[in-house]
């Protein structure tokens, strides 16, 4: 219990880590709980402005706002399917988002039996504002999202509450019939095994995480701190998967695969010579690690400290073993265009357009961002 008060106070302080943490020992029993007391709390400190019962907020974020979410991810993230998205990531989304909206009107409710009346507008907008800073680090979380497309949900987050306000009527004139001791126990009987279902995906991965910590206590493997590492990068928690691939290479100089992962987030958080230092102990260990896309990354490396002979060297030989990664096509494009070739940079921009365009339905989701930026260069150049 203690812990679970833990992680809500957190959201207000650590949200980054508070999300990680929630998704690792967070609970949706305990998130629905401090949803419906915040808003039994809120009903009592601000009446007037509350139309909805004691359980709405709940019922919205449940019914309407979470699933809406999930719709507006597998548009704009391209993160697969509805149904195989809602299966796998509701119940996390849920709770997460249930605790970002318990932790974000805690500081209104408590407020609305001391503050005077005008002061709790302009608190209730900070508070909601707050809300969608937090479902945002929830989506990048949960999803492993872009900023850019977790922003664009959060701004389009607003549909689905229309929606549900349209069908208001309906539903709470259902959920009279709903409440019925007769239906909830056949609902139960029939669907209960659905329902734990979806909380099922949640406990599995905590699980997991479990046993990977119990690993990291033999002071030998350093396999266990990888693959942390690789759990925190998916959550963009780069601060703590920096510490566990760090922690990885301590235990084994030649974990190649952490000095790899170490050299992405360096070069991605624009620590140019940390991560070419990483990128060139991969490089002695293995000149062909991970399918060769170390010399694509040495030469983004290059490319990016202004080396673009370097780098030219680096991605002429990738792309010869890769002619069809948008990513090193489109690296390749800018480097000849730095060169002064206008008219080789654009064929490598068609030809990343091209590669994303033909690639497999489950890379577009990595391949997307390279064409967007390959067609603005190339038409960059044609102007």
């Amino acid at each position: 219990m203690a812990e679970s008060f833990q992680l809500l106070f957190r959201l207000l302080s650590q949200p980054v880590n508070a999300m990680s943490a929630i998704l690792d020992r967070g609970s949706l029993l305990w998130a629905s709980i401090c949803v419906v007391a915040v808003s039994f709390g809120l009903q009592g400190a601000v009446a007037p402005w509350t139309r909805l019962p004691f359980y709405g907020p709940l019922l919205v974020l449940a019914v309407a706002y979470v699933p809406g979410i999930l719709l507006l991810c597998t548009i704009l993230g391209r993160l697969g399917g509805f149904v195989v998205s809602f299966q796998r990531d509701y119940s996390p989304m849920l709770t997460c988002t249930a605790m970002a909206w318990a932790a974000a009107n805690l500081p209104l409710a408590i407020a609305g039996f001391v503050a005077p009346p005008q002061v709790l507008l302009p608190l209730a907008g900070v508070a909601y504002l707050y809300f969608g800073v937090l479902v945002f680090l929830a989506i990048r979380t949960v999803f492993g999202a872009g900023n850019g497309s977790s922003a664009a949900v959060v701004c389009l987050s607003w549909i689905p509450l229309v929606a549900f306000v349209f069908l208001w009527g309906p539903l709470h004139f259902l959920m009279g019939w709903l409440a019925s001791p007769f239906f909830l126990f056949y609902a139960w009987y029939f669907l209960g095994g659905e329902v734990s279902g979806l909380g099922a995906v949640m406990r599995n991965r905590q699980n997991f995480r479990r046993m990977l910590e119990a690993s990291t206590l033999n002071p030998h493997d350093g396999e266990a701190q990888y693959q942390l590492g690789l759990i925190y990068q998916q959550r963009r928690n780069y601060t703590e998967a920096i510490a566990r691939f760090q922690k990885a290479v301590a235990i084994d100089p030649n974990e190649i695969d952490a000095h790899y992962q170490l050299g992405r987030i360096a070069r991605g958080q624009g620590r140019i010579e940390d991560a070419f230092r990483e990128f060139e102990i991969v490089w002695q260990l293995d000149p062909k690690h991970s399918l060769s896309e170390i010399l694509r990354e040495l030469g983004g490396v290059y490319l990016a400290a202004g080396r673009l002979k370097d780098a030219r060297a680096q991605l002429a030989e990738y792309i010869e073993r890769r002619p069809y990664d948008p990513e090193g096509l489109y690296y390749y494009g800018q480097v000849l265009e730095g060169l002064g070739q206008p008219a080789e940079a654009r064929e490598m921009y068609k030809r990343a357009v091209e590669a994303a365009r033909t690639a497999p339905r489950y890379r577009r989701p990595f391949t997307a961002r390279w064409s967007r930026l390959a067609q603005k260069a190339e038409r960059k150049l044609r102007s």
